[in-house]
C-alpha cells in the first residue's frame, strides 16, 4: 500500500521510521511519501496561512498551496482521499479494514483553524476524526490512521492472526494477555493457561472477553446484537 501524507509539518512523522512500520517500510511493504505543503507556497516565505473571511479567532490554512500539493501527486485510480478532521467519520475498527483495501490513501493534515473549504471540495472523498476531541494539528490522528491501516497489510505484523484475536474484531474487548514467569510478585497466571486444555482456554477468553467488555465499553454490546 501507499500512503501519501500532506503536512506543514513533515518531521513529524519520522516516528514512522521505527518498530513495526519502521521494518515495513523497509521490506517494501508500505510506502510512506511525506510531502511538505509549504514547497508548493507562491510567497517568498512560504506562508500557507491567512485570516479568514468573516473574521474570527486564529488562521486558515489557503486553497492555493494544498490544492497543488494535490496535483504533484499525479492521483488516479483505487484511491482514497482523506481529511484528518473532527468533524469527520470516526474512526473505527470498521473503517480502517475499509481503508486497508485500497491501493493508495492519501492524508491531509489540517493546522490552525482548519483548511480553506474550496481545497476540500476540490480534493478530498471522506473526512475521518479519531475521537471527539480537538488537537493542535492533524499530524497526530494522520499517524494513528496509518498505523491502524497497516497492520491489515499481508506480511506487516507477521501473524495475520493478530489481526483476528484483538479488540474490536467482534465488537469485543480483547482478553487479558500472560508470559513467563508464571509467578510475578506473588501473582499467579489463571491456572486454565497453563493447563494445556485449548477449549478450556477458549472459553476463559470468551467469558472474559465479555466481562471486559461489559465493565468498560458496554455500548460495544449494544451494536453485537
Amino acid at each position: 500500500m501507499r500512503i501519501d501524507v500532506l503536512t506543514l509539518f513533515p518531521e513529524m512523522f519520522s516516528a514512522l521510521d521505527h518498530s513495526i512500520l519502521g521494518r515495513a517500510t523497509r521490506k517494501g511493504l508500505l510506502d510512506i511519501n511525506v510531502v511538505n505543503i509549504r514547497d508548493f507556497s507562491k510567497d517568498k516565505h512560504k506562508k500557507c496561512d491567512d485570516y479568514p473571511f468573516g473574521g474570527g479567532a486564529g488562521m486558515v490554512m489557503m486553497a492555493q498551496p494544498v490544492c497543488d500539493a494535490f496535483d504533484s501527486l499525479g492521483l488516479d485510480g483505487d484511491v482514497m482521499r482523506i481529511y484528518m478532521s473532527p468533524k469527520g467519520r470516526k474512526l473505527t475498527q470498521s473503517l480502517v479494514k475499509e481503508l486497508s483495501a485500497y491501493r493508495q490513501l492519501v492524508l491531509l493534515c489540517g493546522h490552525y483553524e482548519g483548511v480553506d473549504q474550496r481545497a476540500l471540495d476540490l480534493n478530498i472523498d471522506m473526512e475521518v476524526s479519531i475521537g471527539d476531541y480537538v488537537l493542535t494539528g492533524g499530524e497526530l490522528p494522520a499517524m494513528v490512521l496509518i498505523d491502524a491501516v497497516s497492520r491489515y497489510i499481508p506480511d506487516v505484523l507477521g501473524s495475520e492472526q493478530s489481526t483476528v484475536d484483538e479488540s474490536f474484531s467482534d465488537n469485543l474487548l480483547e482478553y487479558p494477555q500472560y508470559t513467563r514467569p508464571q509467578n510475578f510478585r506473588g501473582l499467579e497466571v489463571p491456572e486454565v493457561l497453563v493447563s494445556g486444555n485449548h477449549q478450556k482456554v477458549d472459553e476463559w477468553r470468551e467469558k472474559l472477553k465479555l466481562e471486559i467488555t461489559m465493565k468498560n465499553r458496554p455500548d460495544l454490546l449494544e451494536k453485537k446484537e
